[in-house]
């Protein structure tokens, strides 16, 4: 019976019709396969149409078998594809409301529908007898299926596979077969998973021959003893023939096994399968008519006490939680572009994915089993949208939607239960908690024992095996592993005693939105000191821009808000490691450091070489030595290290060469480990860690200072004002307060540090404090004036005293810019102090020099690099001398923001502009970052596209800047990385270099 404001299957909870074949494996066969992806013919309703509404078959089949999709609303589209991003509407992007009413489980009658039609036919060498299966891989969110005029049925989850047996629907010669996709139904209720709502069949059609006597489904769970090395395949078949043969053609191993039960077979001695050496066996199983390949990697997940292992030993993740998701092609998946994305985690040491928050096409699968990661499978499940209306309504907890959330755990563990990748079961994300997840997870234990299960919704534990948290403060995470000082998840003594006896895992953090996010190593800390500790997620990998192209040309990766949604939530969705179009930010870079195989520590003449690695030696990686002084290589080779046994250190004599003494102003020892050998991910050679360590330098004599007049090159005007240098047009030399506020600065996630310490807030901050940006904005931060208070002349020392301050306030800073001659060249010693009263952090404290762009493009420094990096997040950079253009200095986030800050610098040179900083005397050495606009005018931009043609050069030199956090969704800046208001200086030497 159609429930009440039902229109077909849609508005009712169930999850599909009975016409679904039970889930399965997705299996390497040698039965026949046809694929439909290629040309559709495509038509848009703007609702459910009236056929439907009035139950009139809509794809009536013609004789010959094929619909008319000829009339002038019918067009081309490619499947898989997503309609939205092929003109016809628009998509659409929120994090945690739903785009429609919360009406459970109603729709609007408003709901764009999506006709899917093609011919197809069946070719000669297609197998007669058996069956054929259509195979639908994903398609949001609501799938009907026709073939050739008739129903076939209709399924939600967008992100599982569906099949039907469609042997008696098909004809010799043209058959028709017809999807229409509704964008929202039920369904979408339980898939509100902070990404673009994409609706589409977005994944593959494949019709697949089933022969009689075939093995519809193959379970095998490959075992291995840690303390024998002794595997075991536990084999489970489902299939009509009387016998079973199973070969592991590698050990020789062939064995019958009784279809129906599982079957356990000794293996003998293998080796294991890890994240860090992927080692993989060929498996063929096999009837007279079918035969299997799966490729195995044996190991052993469990829990105990609280302790998550594997193989015999904790498993610690260094993972990100991972998205589908491509500017071009949305949730359409593409081999090369993972492939891509998976080598590039591995070079940064990523060693596990959480596939947030739905199973990843199952190519995805096979890779991580090739490349090696540990994967936290997570179903297609989030109901966060609940949370708006207090969790009122919530399907978790309503057994009318029980068999629903029992549909997508099954289809979940089934299609991928034979990949050694997948660790751990994870139920779904922020879906609150109740009954449905419970038999979810009881559902699980019965089907595979052998993997944990995982909900950071479950905050008793009650039904999952792990104790999950997602953007815990560093004071929240010592609570937990140690002293019990803090309520865990705000639960009863008997709930928190529980989740403490797990192991604790950080489904999310290090939320890498925009700029940032800051103390990485805070958390790797905590992940080192606490054993019970198992590591965990950076949120996320990439971010979820769309391409866009403007009507003048000119394209940007849109967001939230761009494609005319009334309900959004913003930049949100650009929130990864890596950009839009794959490039890696230098926050992937400051993980990677962090996340190294091996680490080096160097002791006078020695060196300690630690392997970071939990089942494989360091016997793949060679060791070499790079000296540099005055941030030139001058000498450098290979060093002889043994390898490395997991968590061990070996100790070995450094070159004299490497440590001795040089002249010069400093010397640096770096340290490199990289690949022997070619990889999957990476070619030999790759630098896989590197560490720089200070060596002791013989001083240069320093040059006589030439005191006397200033130089002639050098153009004052009456305010004491440097004007020109060398011809070169200073428009403006003011200090500076400001940067463009990052996302971590715009928003509140969690509490400011700023008004109350971390120690004293459970790590919480102030909860009441507005973002950082809103408060620098209303002491008017951005907006400082300047006022000369004096202009003298001390024995040819011009002095040139200036307050800055903003309008409306009483605070500002004084500065004294000293100019004095050196020779040809010009010396400046600024200085400045805080000024009246200040309650907050400043973003910045430096120097703003306007210059024009005839300078040139080409930019090189001696300093840290190659990128950018902040008091928080400095792990990725060395010192040494580095050349960029002026563009390729900044990162181009999809919302301009503070980009390109790279401290410690000894020399700069922008063309014909040389600037050489000096320490000594107060003053330290002083960040640079160089750009064609001003910190204010990308303060002022949505799109990096926004920011008008400039024909000047916006140099600031800071003497300090503000942390940078991760509030938008976690802490705020750590109190030692903050930027309170205080005296510096800065000095440094303006030359010419023409």
């Amino acid at each position: 019976m159609t429930a009440p404001g039902a229109v077909g299957p849609i508005g009712t909870t169930a999850p599909g019709s009975d016409s679904r074949l039970p889930p399965r494996a997705r299996l390497r066969s040698d039965a026949k396969t046809l694929s439909l992806d290629g040309t559709w013919r495509f038509r848009l309703h703007d609702r459910v149409p009236r056929d439907e509404v009035d139950g009139v078959p809509p794809f009536a089949a013609t004789p010959a078998g094929v619909a008319d999709v000829t009339e002038p609303d019918w067009s081309d589209l490619p499947v898989p594809s997503h309609w939205v991003l092929h003109g016809h509407g628009a998509p659409a992007y929120t994090n945690i409301r739903y785009p429609f009413p919360v009406d459970p489980p109603h729709v609007p009658d408003r709901n764009p529908t999506g006709d899917h039609v093609r011919t197809v036919d069946l070719p000669d060498w297609w197998p007669a007898g058996g069956r054929t299966l259509l195979r639908l891989d994903g398609a949001e969110s609501l799938a009907r299926v026709w073939v050739n005029g008739r129903a076939v049925g209709w399924s939600t989850g967008s992100r599982l596979t569906t099949e039907y047996d469609v042997t008696e629907h098909l004809r010799p010669g043209a058959n028709t077969v017809a999807i229409r996709v509704h964008q929202w139904s039920q369904g979408s209720y339980l898939e509100d998973q902070d990404q673009w709502w994409l609706p589409g069949v977005f994944r593959s059609v494949t019709l697949e021959h089933r022969p009689d006597g075939g093995l519809d489904d193959v379970f095998v769970t490959a075992d291995r003893d840690p303390a024998s090395g002794r595997g075991t395949l536990v084999v489970e078949t489902v299939t009509t023939a009387t016998q079973v043969t199973v070969r592991l053609p590698e050990t020789g191993l062939e064995a019958q096994v009784t279809p129906g039960t599982p079957a356990r077979v000794d293996v003998g001695t293998v080796d294991a399968w890890s994240a860090e050496e992927p080692r993989l066996y060929d498996v063929a199983v096999a009837t007279d008519a079918e035969t299997v390949r799966l490729r195995v990697g044996f190991r052993r997940v469990e829990v105990v006490d609280d302790r998550l292992l594997v193989n015999g030993v904790p498993l610690v993740f260094h993972g990100v939680n991972r998205h589908e998701t491509h500017p071009d092609r949305g949730r359409v998946f593409d081999e090369v572009t993972l492939r891509a994305d998976l080598s590039l985690m591995k070079r940064h040491g990523v060693q596990a994915i959480r596939t947030a928050h739905q199973p990843p096409h199952p190519r995805f699968l096979e890779l991580a089993d090739e490349y090696g990661f540990w994967v936290v499978l997570e179903c297609d499940l989030e109901t966060h949208g609940f949370w708006e209306v207090g969790w009122s309504g919530n399907p978790s907890d309503d057994p009318a939607w029980r068999d629903a959330y029992l549909d997508r755990v099954r289809r979940t563990v089934e299609r991928d239960k034979n990949h050694p990748s997948v660790v751990v079961w994870s139920l779904g994300n922020e879906s609150g908690t109740g009954r449905n997840l419970a038999a979810m997870a009881d559902w699980i234990r019965r089907r595979d024992p052998s993997r944990p299960i995982h909900y950071e919704g479950d905050t008793e534990g009650a039904y999952t095996d792990l104790y999950s948290r997602m953007y815990p403060t560093l004071e929240e995470i010592d609570s937990v592993c140690g002293d019990l000082a803090m309520p865990v998840h705000e639960v009863g003594p008997a709930a928190g005693a529980r989740q403490r006896a797990k192991p604790f895992v950080l489904c999310e953090y290090g939320h890498a939105m925009g700029n940032g996010p800051g103390s990485l190593a805070d958390y790797q800390d905590r992940f080192e000191r606490w054993s019970r500790l198992h590591g965990g997620f950076v949120w996320e990998w990439r971010d979820h821009g769309i391409l866009t192209t403007t009507a003048d040309g000119s394209t940007y990766f849109g967001y939230g808000g761009d494609f005319g949604e009334p309900v959004h939530d913003g930049v949100f969705v650009m929130d990864g490691l890596v950009l839009s179009d794959g490039t890696p930010s230098p926050a992937l870079a400051d993980l990677g450091a962090l996340w190294a195989p091996v680490r080096f520590t160097r002791t006078g003449s020695s060196l300690i070489v630690h392997s970071q690695r939990a089942h494989a030696d360091t016997a793949d990686l060679a060791v070499s030595w790079e000296l540099r002084v005055d941030g030139r290589v001058v000498d450098g080779g290979a060093l002889d290290v043994p390898p490395v046994r997991p968590g061990r250190d070996v100790i070995v004599a450094l070159p004299s060469d490497a440590v001795a003494p040089r002249r010069g102003r400093e010397a640096h020892l770096t340290l490199r480990a990289s690949l022997r050998r070619d990889t999957v991910w990476a070619p030999r050679g790759q630098v896989v860690a590197e560490v720089q360590t200070p060596v002791e330098v013989v001083p240069l004599t320093p040059s006589a200072r030439l005191s006397g007049t200033l130089p002639t090159a050098a153009v004052f005007g009456e305010d004491g004002a440097l004007r020109s240098w060398f011809g070169i047009d200073v428009a403006v030399l003011v200090p500076e307060l400001w940067r463009a506020p990052t996302e971590n600065d715009r928003a509140c996630g969690q509490g400011s540090y700023e008004t109350t310490s971390p120690e004293l807030s459970a790590g919480r901050g102030d909860e009441s404090v507005p973002p950082s940006a809103d408060r620098w904005r209303e002491r008017g931060l951005d907006r400082l004036t300047h006022r000369v208070t004096a202009v003298e002349n001390e024995g040819g020392v011009l002095v040139q005293r200036l307050r800055s301050m903003p309008a409306g306030t009483g605070s500002g800073i004084d500065s004294e810019f000293r100019w004095s001659g050196d020779g040809d060249d010009l010396r400046l010693r600024w200085s400045a102090v805080p000024v009246g009263p200040w309650d907050c952090t400043w973003p910045r404290i430096g120097l703003h020099l306007d210059l024009p762009d005839d300078l040139g493009d080409a930019v090189e420094w001696w300093g840290t690099g190659p990128h950018e990096s902040y008091p928080d997040a400095a792990n990725g950079v060395v010192i040494g001398r580095f050349a960029s253009s002026v563009d390729a200095l900044g990162v181009r986030y999809a919302r301009p923001q503070e980009t390109g800050h790279r401290p410690g610098l000894r020399e700069l040179r922008i063309g014909r502009l040389c600037i050489d900083a000096q320490r000594g005397a107060g003053a330290d050495l002083p960040g640079f970052q160089l750009a064609r606009h001003t910190a204010q005018q990308w303060d002022r931009a949505e799109h990096p596209h926004e920011l008008a043609p400039s024909d000047r050069l916006h140099l600031y030199l800071d003497a300090a800047q503000h942390g940078l956090g991760s509030r938008a969704c976690g802490p705020d800046v750590l109190p030692r990385f903050a930027l309170w208001p205080r005296q510096v200086a800065l000095e440094m030497v303006f030359r010419s270099s023409s």
